[in-house]
């Protein structure tokens, strides 16, 4: 067992870090627009980390070097950017239409607040009201082209083609949820930044605040080719699909629970993860009482899934926390499985050494 392991002490998630995922989840970063959290990471992490850069595609990529000879290179990576809105053609008057950045479900948009441009100009999507829609076009599917950004004629000359709309909603805490717009991943962003504060002393800690996940895992596919790690683990926020199915039967389909710990990735739509590091993840469970969960394996996908496939192959593992609604305005979490997805992760770390990777998968 290393020293940091018989050592190991979990770090805190208490009334700092709360109000540092609330700072991240109010920003506003659309994929490709990651400017905003990308701003708040540096000024949280140039006290901790040994280097700090940001690449072409505007990652963040932070360095910070332990101690003792032969050190595990450990990436880790959490994306800053969330789905949204982009503007792509004026209809006159304020009226905008836009198409959607990431997966976003057009059922989910209709009379939800946006705020659009680096202005934050205050907008609303509309549709047309039920009072004046037949019963028969009612049935049909919410259509991108039926929807607008409706902005409002005295500000229709500052929104332009290309500015991203973001969903308007507020962080809030409410008794054991915190809930909010792109808890994924700023639930994994606001962790990354707490495990780089607080890293094990027996690896280099090699941290990748990534770009563009949601259109394709892209900031993750550039960061893990510069890093050149030994073992890369994606922080995320995966879908909870634990309610009770549409006609109260019990849901035996779900992904993750709420209320179970962080979810461990066997495997996704982009990975199959390293059963080495699942193994790692699970001893650090057992040895040290915190709880996790297995998500089962099905679509989806995480950063891992470009960082396993960079150079000549990393091994790779995604650990996410649970959240319900997620790519809609408001998502959910549970302040414990946070906590003790950091905990998790930051064990597991504390136990890594070479001999991890001397076994084949």
């Amino acid at each position: 067992m290393t020293e940091s392991a018989t050592n190991w002490k979990k770090p805190s998630i208490g009334a700092a870090q709360i109000k540092l995922l609330e700072r991240l989840s109010n920003a506003c970063a659309i994929s490709g627009d990651e400017g905003e959290v990308r701003k708040i990471v540096l000024s949280e992490i140039r006290e901790f980390a040994d280097e700090i850069s940001t690449d072409a595609m505007g990652n963040v990529l932070a360095i910070r070097k332990g101690t003792g000879r032969k050190r595990l290179r450990v990436m880790l990576a959490a994306h800053m950017d969330e789905v949204g809105l982009m503007i792509t053609s004026d209809d006159g008057k304020g009226l905008f239409r836009f198409q959607v950045v990431g997966g976003v479900d057009p059922r989910n948009l209709a009379g939800k607040q946006v705020l659009v441009g680096k202005d934050k100009i205050p907008g609303v999507i509309g549709l047309g009201p039920v009072h004046l829609i037949s019963a028969s076009d009612r049935k049909g599917a919410v259509s991108l082209n039926s929807l607008r950004v409706d902005v409002g004629p005295s500000n229709a000359g500052k929104v332009t083609i290309g500015d991203r709309a973001a969903f308007a909603t507020q962080f809030l805490r409410t008794g054991p949820s915190l809930r909010g717009k792109a808890l994924d991943d700023r639930v994994g962003v606001a962790s990354l930044i707490t495990l780089l504060k607080n890293a094990p002393e027996n690896i280099d800690l090699l941290a990748a605040f990534t770009v563009q996940e949601e259109v394709g895992l892209r900031g993750a596919k550039v960061a893990a080719y510069t890093l050149n790690p030994d073992l890369g683990i994606a922080l995320d926020c995966t879908p909870s699909l634990d309610l009770p199915t549409w006609d109260g039967g019990e849901n035996t389909q779900y992904r993750s629970k709420l209320d179970h710990g962080p979810a461990i990735y066997v495997g996704d739509g982009s990975t199959l993860a390293d059963p080495r590091l699942v193994r790692l993840l699970r001893n650090a469970g057992e040895q040290y009482k915190i709880p996790y969960q297995l998500r089962q394996p099905g679509g989806g996908g995480t950063d891992a899934g470009a960082i396993h496939l960079s150079r000549a192959g990393i091994p790779a593992v995604s650990v996410s926390v649970p959240g319900r609604y997620l790519h809609t305005p408001v998502s959910l979490i549970r302040l414990k499985d946070w906590q003790n997805s950091v905990a998790l992760v930051h064990a597991a770390l504390s136990m890594a050494d070479y001999s991890l990777l001397k076994n084949p998968r």
